[in-house]
Order: structure tokens, then C-alpha cells, then sequence
């Protein structure tokens, strides 16, 4: 044993040969060391474990490629692309929307330039950050005034709290929902100060429940669209125009939180009709909450638009600050929105409605195309078949609607990894690639998968052939 620790090579010494490699030695020499120092303490272990018990296993060319290998992936940042073959649209896990291109080339101006975030052009003096989005959402939703901060959960307790701070938000029991990282609403109503009134059953909630419920603390009716869950059956729910018209006669003012929200009408697109923010204000709505970066298509943020005492009155409040949004978020915001002025390029150019509204047919060309690729990589390893599926839209939305789609499934035959080790090498590629498992297959969905990517979901599953360790 000590004779094979004493092969193991120092650490300058392998900071000396890394440094030949152009794609190595441009990184941070502390991270090198670092990385490099793990590298030999796992060889160590190996040594002291009984792993390594050959001088051979420890030959400096193969030592050198492994810590080359080593090194590489240690120095990969934590945070990086991932191929996504799941065909959930709006992936939480995997950054929800992909931004459009123009969204994201205004994001890197704002990143790269100065800009007028706050500076007024047509004075010179100081201006509103918010500026830069009010305009068009008041011509895309017909809001009389509009506000953004960082995330619609951010908007829904700004809005909470600077309408209802201690007093009494009537909402329906049904409707009292969970969003992602077990956050709900009642909790996000205590954190804003105001007090749960809870009304109807779980499974029916009628007009008279909000009625009855009214009392003088009452400061506000709530909506909450249950745009993550649907419950079926045995049901009754009081629409946003009879809420409306209880508001109106009791001098109530109206909320309705959207959640995922959109501006696309998707009746006439095959999907589902879900309510639009501008059919929530058209029916009365005083303010509606959604986000950005769900059915939007565009960044993360949490859009308030409605009648402007009540919006003006959330701008002065003091926690905008705390939740307002940045200059990256905005330009990205204000170039998605453009979009939607023509519905048509919108759905063309925003990746998260074009793949929603994908043509059943050309995601099968899709997918026999990705199908021949892989039977020529995979040749032997696995079968490879295009077969019928199902996509679903993510972020909450649509929770019960399958989108019709055509998957390329790899079946194990004899030797080959079985699909749940398939999936634990996929993760470990560069860069990682994330599908689905079902009935003994592992599942890639064309949906998600652009098309200049097919060629690199074969690369990525020869590295997890070739390497498993990667």
C-alpha cells in the first residue's frame, strides 16, 4: 500500500500537466488546486480501500487522463443548461419558459450597456423603472394601470397587504391552493397581514357564501384561478362576474389571482379555454395578479394590472422595494409583451406557446428524424422506436389536458444499461439530459427538444455509453 501511495503523483506536478490543456489552464488556479487535491484524496481512499491495488491502475498517462476528466467536471458551474426531452413545456425543475430571441438579446443589452432604467429620455431627469412595460400592458389587457415586481406569489402579498392588512379577504375553500415549494396561499395571506375568511365547501361555493360572509372588517373578495388542479364532479363556483356584482353591491373591491395566466385565447388552438387576463377585466376584476414566466412565454415576475388608485396605491407601498423587479427581468418582459401585439408572431416566436401549439404531425417528423439518428448511434445497445404519446404544458397549467405527441422510446436489450441507470448516466453528461421512464422505456420527447438539438441528444447519450462515470 504505501508503495502505490508513493506513485501517486504531487499536486504541482499535476498543475504542471493540466496547464498544457488550453481549456483547463484558463481556469482559476485556486479551483485547480482544489479540484485536483480531491481528485488524489479519492485516489487515496481507493489505495486504503482496496480499489486500487495495482501499480499498473496508477500509470501517470492513465492517472493524468482520469484527473483531466476529474477536473473538467469539477470545474463545470452549478448552474447550467439541461437538455430537456420530458415534453413538459413549462418544466418548474428546469427553468420554466425559454425566453424568446429577441427577449434574450434585450436581456444581454441590459446586461452589457447602460441604459435608461430609471432615467427619463424625454426629460433627462429621473424616471420609473415600471414605465418600461405599463404602456403595452395596458394596451394588451386593457388594465388602466399596470405594475411588475419579482414573482406573481410577490404579487399576490403586495397586493394582499396594501388592500387588507388586518382585515378580512373572503376566498372560497376550494381555491385555497398549494403553487410550487409547498407555498400557499393562506400563508402567503398571514405573511401579508391579512386574515383568511374562508367560505364554501371545498367542492361547491355558492354567490350567498360570499354574501353572508361580508361583515365591516371585510376588506376585499378573492379569486384564485385553480390553474394547477381541477376538481370534477359534484361542483359548483361562483364566477369573477357574480363576485364582481357582490363587490359592487357591498363596495368591495375584486381580486383575482391568475396564476399562471396568459393573454392567448387557446379555445381555437386546440387546448383547453382558459381565462385571459383581459376577459378577468373585462368581467370587472378591480386587480389581477399573474406571472411571467409560465403561459407567458416570458421571464420570471409577477404582473399586477387593474383599475389605478389600487395599482398606484401597491407602487407607493413600501415592500416594492423589497420585490421589485430587475433591469434584465424588464427588458426581457418589455420584448416578450411586443410580441403579443401580433398574437400570430407571438405564437411563432415565443418557444412556450409554439411548443404548446406544436402540430401533432410535425412533432412525428420530429421524431422519426431523432429516431434514425439514434439507431445508428445505438445500434446494438437499444431498441429504438417512434411511438404515440402524450406532452403535457407544466408550470401549473392546463392540469388535466394531454398534449398529443410522438416519442422516440429506447428499449434495453441484452448488456445495455436498464432505463433507470440510463436516466442516473444521463444526469451526469455535459450537458445532462433529462427524460422520462415508462413501461420499461426510456422516453424522449421531440415537444421540448429543438431542432438543432437532436444531433446533441445523440452525443449526449454516446457519452453516457462510453463514460458512465462522466
Amino acid at each position: 500500500m504505501q508503495q502505490l501511495f508513493r506513485l501517486l503523483p504531487s499536486v504541482d506536478a499535476v498543475l504542471a500537466d493540466l496547464a498544457a490543456d488550453a481549456g483547463l489552464a484558463a481556469l482559476p488556479r485556486a479551483l485547480l488546486r482544489d479540484a485536483v487535491n480531491d481528485f488524489l484524496n479519492g485516489l487515496r481512499a481507493d489505495i486504503k480501500a482496496g480499489r486500487v491495488t495495482d501499480a499498473a491502475q496508477l500509470a501517470p498517462q492513465l492517472v493524468g487522463a482520469q484527473c483531466a476528466r476529474f477536473v473538467r467536471a469539477a470545474a463545470r458551474p452549478h448552474f447550467r443548461r439541461v437538455v430537456n426531452a420530458t415534453g413538459v413545456v413549462v418544466h418548474t425543475n428546469l427553468g420554466r419558459s425559454l425566453l424568446a430571441p429577441c427577449a434574450i438579446a434585450a436581456a444581454a443589452e441590459a446586461c452589457a450597456r447602460y441604459s435608461n432604467l430609471e432615467f427619463d429620455l424625454a426629460t433627462g431627469e429621473r424616471g420609473s423603472r415600471y414605465s418600461h412595460v405599463v404602456d403595452i400592458l395596458r394596451r394588451l389587457t386593457g388594465a388602466e394601470a399596470a405594475l411588475v415586481v419579482n414573482n406573481n406569489a410577490a404579487a399576490v402579498l403586495i397586493t394582499l397587504e396594501t388592500l387588507a392588512k388586518g382585515r378580512e379577504v373572503v376566498v372560497s375553500r376550494g381555491q385555497l391552493v398549494e403553487i410550487g415549494g409547498s407555498f400557499r396561499i393562506p400563508e402567503v395571506m398571514a405573511k401579508s397581514g391579512a386574515i383568511l375568511r374562508e367560505v364554501g365547501a371545498t367542492n361547491r361555493t355558492h354567490p350567498r357564501d360570499y354574501a353572508n360572509a361580508v361583515n365591516e372588517n371585510t376588506a376585499l373578495l378573492l379569486k384564485v384561478h385553480t390553474s394547477n388542479y381541477r376538481i370534477v364532479g359534484f361542483t359548483k363556483e361562483v364566477s369573477l362576474a357574480e363576485l364582481v356584482a357582490i363587490g359592487r353591491d357591498r363596495g368591495l373591491p375584486v381580486m383575482e389571482d391568475l396564476g399562471s395566466g396568459n393573454l392567448t385565447d387557446f379555445a381555437g388552438l386546440g387546448l383547453p379555454g382558459e381565462p385571459t387576463v383581459q376577459r378577468a377585466l373585462a368581467d370587472g376584476a378591480d386587480v389581477v395578479t399573474f406571472s411571467g414566466d409560465k403561459v407567458l412565454g416570458g421571464p420570471q415576475a409577477g404582473v399586477i394590472v387593474g383599475k389605478a388608485a389600487i395599482i398606484e396605491a401597491i407602487r407607493k407601498n413600501p415592500l416594492n422595494r423589497a420585490v421589485r423587479i430587475d433591469k434584465m427581468t424588464l427588458a426581457a418582459l418589455e420584448a416578450t409583451l411586443r410580441l403579443y401585439l401580433d398574437p400570430e408572431r407571438a405564437r411563432r416566436e415565443v418557444p412556450t406557446l409554439a411548443m404548446m401549439t406544436a402540430p401533432p404531425g410535425a412533432l412525428a417528423k420530429k421524431a422519426r428524424r431523432l429516431a434514425a439518428i439514434l439507431k445508428k448511434s445505438l445500434a446494438g445497445r437499444y431498441a429504438v422506436a417512434a411511438v404515440p404519446g402524450a406532452s403535457r404544458v407544466g408550470g401549473g397549467a392546463f392540469p388535466e389536458h394531454d398534449l398529443p405527441t410522438t416519442l422516440v422510446a429506447l428499449t434495453p436489450l441484452q448488456g445495455a444499461p436498464s432505463p433507470d441507470a440510463l436516466r442516473e448516466r444521463l444526469l451526469a453528461t455535459d450537458p445532462p439530459l433529462v427524460g422520462r421512464i415508462e413501461d420499461a422505456a426510456f422516453l424522449l420527447d421531440p415537444r421540448t427538444l429543438a431542432d438543432d438539438e437532436l444531433g446533441l441528444v445523440a452525443a449526449v447519450l454516446g457519452q453516457a455509453m462510453d463514460d458512465p462515470a462522466r
